[in-house]
């Protein structure tokens, strides 16, 4: 698979490695070329220009700049192929961090609002980046939560996830990016107010499914 990943930091970076590890053709943009150029040493990733070059003919564009940028992004990736599939991977935090800044339903239902030929599926925002390259570490297969609204796309999200080590979990339309949205907050919340070491991830757990 094709990815373009946007944005090189703790989130991005991570990516960039997991995705290259799992065989897939891996190239980043980064606002900071000293920061991608590192990123692409580290990972073998190639590093864009711009991101209209980088989003050419690729499969996935995986946004992983702060949810405060999403419109300037989203403006750049205006005419790329409408196959190309666009995963929000941000949680879009206010400037203080104490809340979620929305207009709509959602960050990533919003986004969607400026896409009119690409879709948009949310996914991996639960996930910090501690556990991007370990979703299986001292516990559990982690899961990968996917929300969108075309099912052809949350496919190719799903087969992404997969490969990088997590089991995909459906959660339904992009209306349940919000609960995602609300989940990676608040493991945020926890994490910063009782000093815990940012490894920690959601899991639905229970019975299995029934024949």
């Amino acid at each position: 698979m094709k990815v373009f990943i946007i944005g090189t930091g703790n989130v991005g970076a991570q990516q960039a490695r997991a995705a290259a590890k799992a065989g897939h053709s891996v190239s980043i943009f980064s606002s900071t070329s000293e920061e991608a150029a590192k990123v692409a040493a580290e990972t073998g990733a190639s590093v864009a220009s711009s991101v209209a070059e980088g989003a050419k003919g690729v499969d996935l564009v995986y946004l992983a700049v702060p949810g405060s940028v999403l419109g300037s992004v989203a403006v750049e990736l205006q005419n790329i192929d409408s196959k190309t599939v666009i995963l929000d991977g941000t949680n879009p935090l206010n400037a203080t961090f104490s809340d979620l800044d929305i207009t709509g339903v959602s960050g990533a239902g919003d986004l969607q609002g400026l896409f009119a030929n690409n879709s948009v599926v949310k996914a991996f925002n639960t996930v910090f980046a501690g556990r991007i390259t370990s979703p299986s570490q001292k516990s559990p297969q982690l899961q990968a939560f996917i929300a969108g609204d075309s099912a052809d796309a949350k496919k190719v999200v799903a087969e992404y996830a997969t490969s990088l080590g997590f089991d995909a979990l459906d959660v339904g339309g992009l209306r349940f990016a919000r609960s995602l949205e609300e989940m990676a907050f608040l493991n945020i919340a926890l994490n910063a107010s009782n000093s815990l070491s940012w490894q920690s991830a959601w899991s639905l757990s229970g019975p299995e499914k029934l024949a």
